[in-house]
């Protein structure tokens, strides 16, 4: 039988306390497309969270919540500022140019998933003409996609010049919970020129759902409308707002991700195959060649080989000590 314990922090299954928040708010009528009382007691606790005075909305996918959020700050013949692995620019087939009717992607370079502040340089720099996307907004994720964590001084040096172009600045999240374990200060980012915010949901162990948080509430002004249009405003949304109170009110979503780093640092403790990235959330990337992925893939344990041609072992909030030493074991004799 195949194994999906380390093939992704999606594989897992959603976290008790976000199951029961759904069954409580599962009673009695209320109001729709997120007018209700459960959708608003979820925004305020993400308000709290941030220590911050901005608009939330509830989503389905990290990929809608990224796309939407860029749409909203890119005009269609302008261009989003990424690391050229970010998730908008390998794992989203096109949806920040669909959502955003057009809008483009220029892919930066830096090591380990974190933009290198100098290859902003020549973007930034670049003429206006007519047959190039400007950048209009920067887009960043913490924790990066090879599980490395951005200081807030870091951001700060990548939105700073960005900003003082009058560009916006895009904060993808998708495993902001285990940055925020491994140190990063989630109450930092409302004074770092971040206008919108995703706050992963579905990876952090809930289920599908994601917090798109507006901290420029100029933006807010018929975000509504822009979700709808995007199929992006359940009818039901306290069913989408729900997860986050049941992960939030009682600080499990930082008790999972706590554990989900706890499980990477042993596993790469106990990895006999080279680490390629520092291990400082959830993920360990390694150096394995293709015959001895396949043996492990024969094995029943599933992970993949990743953009850099390392193989990535995710881990997640369901992640056991059991299972990271029997995984351990099998590479060790692989090794």
């Amino acid at each position: 039988m195949a194994r999906y314990d380390f093939a992704s922090d999606n594989t897992a299954p959603a976290a008790p306390e976000a199951m029961e928040a759904i069954v409580a708010a599962n009673t009695g009528f209320t109001s729709g497309y997120g007018t209700d009382q459960v959708s608003a007691k979820a925004a305020d606790l993400v308000r709290e969270l941030l220590d911050a005075d901005a608009e939330v909305r509830f989503v389905a996918s990290g990929t809608a919540a990224n796309a939407v959020s860029l749409a909203a700050l890119c005009r269609p013949f302008e261009a989003v500022l990424a690391h050229e692995h970010a998730h908008i620019c390998t794992d989203e087939t096109g949806a920040p140019g669909f959502f955003g009717q057009g809008l483009g992607l220029i892919r930066l370079p830096g090591a380990s998933g974190r933009i290198d502040p100098a290859a902003l340089a020549a973007p930034l720099a670049a003429p206006d003409v007519s047959y190039r996307q400007p950048p209009a907004a920067l887009s960043l994720t913490n924790a990066t996609e090879y599980g490395t964590v951005y200081t807030a001084e870091q951001l700060a040096a990548l939105i700073a010049p960005v900003k003082a172009h009058g560009y916006g600045v895009h904060l993808d999240g998708a495993r902001l919970a285990n940055a925020a374990a491994s140190g990063f200060d989630l109450k930092a980012i409302k004074g770092l020129g971040v206008d919108i915010l995703v706050i992963g949901g579905t990876k952090a162990g809930m289920p599908p759902t994601e917090a798109v948080a507006i901290f420029d509430r100029g933006l807010a002004r018929r975000f509504d409308a822009r979700l709808k249009q995007a199929g992006q405003l359940p009818s039901k949304g306290r069913f989408y707002a729900a997860p986050f109170i049941g992960m939030l009110a009682g600080h499990a979503l930082f008790r999972h991700a706590e554990h989900a780093n706890a499980m990477a640092r042993r596993l790469a403790a106990a990895m006999p195959f080279p680490v390629t990235h520092p291990v400082e959330a959830n993920g360990v990337f390694v150096e394995m060649d293709d015959a001895r992925l396949a043996a492990l893939h024969a094995q029943g344990w599933f992970a993949y080989r990743f953009l850099d041609g390392s193989v990535r072992f995710m881990c997640s909030w369901a992640t056991t000590e059991a299972a990271v030493d029997e995984i351990a074991e099998a590479l060790v004799k692989l090794a």
